[in-house]
């Protein structure tokens, strides 16, 4: 199969006019096209065109409009993420050290599956070596008391998938405890709570890594409660829309304060407000959802 020619970006510009996509500023058109690179911005024209044609009303400002809206959404999005994270973290630590002691988490006879757990601790372990010259708790634990440090600081060198595994394989007693925490009481409580963690993995890595998500179809959907899955767009032959990211934007209501999910929903209206060019539905947001949830 032949390779790709390269294309200058005057030639880039070229390409988009020849199918018919309107620009009215060159030079910004250019500045664009080299500082985000064509081909990851050719995700965000994907409903300005049908069959590489742009619709006739197209322009490459609608293109930077969506960019920029998917990238400031991103934010507010990690901005959230990271509440969860910090939150997730901090109960568990005090669930767990409260069954198991501060340094219960070195003992992998306190989880039920020794190979993810010593992958974490292997992972967490590199972690803090690498941060060691630069971290102040971790010298004051490993230089200055010269001992094991407390889950209650070592669960800062977990990633949010770290984390999430170890809830996975945690006993359940402490699970069901934490699931109670954020109000969920059913039989499947830690399940749930482990699938919805599981979701925000998903989210934090897409995000934190700068990947579209205008537009995205999620091959792994979020697990939903029949209550939240009736708050989902309806699809124009009649299924439900779980394949965009409205559905983990659901699973954040859960996991956040209503204080902090009002903040976060007020930001996404405002940035709608900023750049009205662009579609909520892309996103898999239903007319009116502001007052749904």
């Amino acid at each position: 199969m032949a390779e790709k020619a390269f294309k200058t970006i005057d030639e880039q510009l070229d390409l988009l006019r020849s199918r018919g996509l309107t620009i009215d500023d060159e030079s910004k058109a250019k500045q664009f096209l080299l500082y985000n690179n064509y081909y990851r911005i050719s995700g965000y024209s994907l409903t300005l065109r049908s069959n590489d044609r742009f619709f006739d009303s197209a322009s490459f400002q609608n293109i930077i409009d969506i960019y920029c809206f998917d990238q400031e959404f991103r934010h507010i999005i990690l901005q959230y993420l990271e509440i969860i994270e910090v939150k997730f973290k901090s109960i568990y630590a005090y669930e767990f050290t409260k069954a198991h002691g501060p340094t219960g988490h070195l003992d992998k006879q306190n989880f039920t599956n020794e190979q993810k757990y010593n992958d974490i601790i292997d992972k967490s372990e590199l972690q803090k070596n690498h941060r060691l010259p630069h971290e102040a708790y971790l010298k004051h634990y490993i230089n200055d008391l010269q001992e094991d440090i407390p889950l209650w600081a070592y669960v800062d060198l977990f990633t949010i998938s770290d984390i999430s595994i170890l809830f996975s394989i945690t006993e359940k007693d402490i699970q069901d405890r934490i699931a109670k925490i954020y109000g969920l009481t059913v039989s499947k409580a830690s399940l749930i709570l482990s699938r919805y963690m599981h979701s925000m993995t998903i989210i934090r890595n897409l995000c934190a890594h700068g990947s579209r998500i205008f537009n995205r179809l999620f091959e792994q959907k979020p697990s939903l409660s029949k209550k939240d899955r009736a708050l989902l767009r309806i699809n124009a032959d009649g299924t439900i829309d779980n394949s965009h990211f409205y559905g983990f934007l659901l699973i954040m209501r859960r996991l956040l304060s209503s204080n902090e999910f009002y903040d976060m929903k007020s930001s996404i209206i405002d940035l709608s407000n900023k750049y009205l060019f662009v579609r909520l539905d892309y996103y898999g947001f239903r007319d009116n959802w502001e007052n749904d949830i």
